[in-house]
């Protein structure tokens, strides 16, 4: 299927790794020109120089998306390289550090949460809306979390931030509908990023259920079920992920709008 995608602009937050270098990588490959965005130098130009290397056209951007002028200088350099934007995915944010219990919560672990995924795609939104208002035409496509829906008892915070980002989808989508501007939301649940990853080995080898090195599909198979019932028995993969962003992101998607789709497996136990 032709996603449509050759000759447009898209800035991908927070793509300098997991599932935010999945979708850069993937919408090059579908022909978009592809800002990659982080804040290390090193990790975020090693990703634009790999889509490139494909046959791709890729350019690197750095800013801390929880200052305004960061972002405003982020976007004068990704306008300065590829034009206007036209497709944005809000990909930067997560959890922290933290990962308090209600035993523990703060109201500063909060704020942060909530600058760091919800403001920060605010920042960005606010900034290239009016263009692609003007061209009559864009996507917005918000990386949320399975947590906005199922909030664990731990790190409320991120949970909130998220459900958060779900609202400012639905409203924004109706804000802007009539200007050719479709704005979605992607939840997704368990996916084997390298983190993901090296947290199940950890727990199968501390519990002796692995041996360090096993191959995945048995560290999958005895970790999962500790974590999360997924009806599809697997964790998803960050293509899985890149390619419905992509799918959102493409003119192909023009009558979706204000959805939220949940990529976990059938995790979910509602509609």
């Amino acid at each position: 299927m032709d996603l449509q995608l050759s000759g447009k602009t898209v800035l991908v937050t927070g793509s300098s790794k997991g599932i935010g270098e999945a979708i850069a990588t993937t919408l090059g490959r579908e022909g978009a020109t592809v800002v990659v965005h982080g804040r290390d130098k090193t990790q975020t130009e090693r990703v634009a120089q790999a889509i490139v290397a494909e046959g791709g056209r890729a350019h690197a951007v750095l800013g801390d998306l929880t200052h305004d002028e960061a972002v405003e200088q982020l976007i004068e350099a990704a306008e300065g390289s590829v034009g206007s934007i036209d497709i944005l995915v809000n990909n930067a944010g997560g959890a922290g550090g933290a990962m308090e219990t209600w035993d523990e919560v703060r109201p500063a672990t909060w704020l942060a949460s909530y600058d760091r995924n919800m403001l920060a795609a605010l920042r960005v939104t606010r900034r290239l809306l009016p263009a692609m208002r003007r061209a009559g035409w864009g996507r917005v496509v918000n990386i949320s979390s399975g947590a906005a829906t199922m909030p664990p008892p731990f790190a409320p915070d991120y949970a909130a931030s998220k459900a958060a980002m779900n609202a400012m989808t639905a409203s924004l989508a109706k804000a802007v509908a009539g200007d050719g501007i479709t704005v979605n939301a992607v939840s997704p649940g368990t996916i084997r990023s390298a983190a993901l990853e090296a947290h199940f080995r950890g727990i199968a080898v501390e519990r002796g259920l692995a041996a360090p090195g096993a191959p995945w599909e048995e560290v999958e198979r005895a970790i999962l079920p500790m974590v999360a019932q997924v009806p599809l028995g697997r964790v998803g993969r960050l293509d899985e992920i890149a390619d419905a962003v992509a799918f959102l992101a493409s003119p192909a998607s023009g009558y979706i709008t204000g959805v939220n789709l949940r990529i976990d497996g059938g995790l979910s136990p509602s509609l």
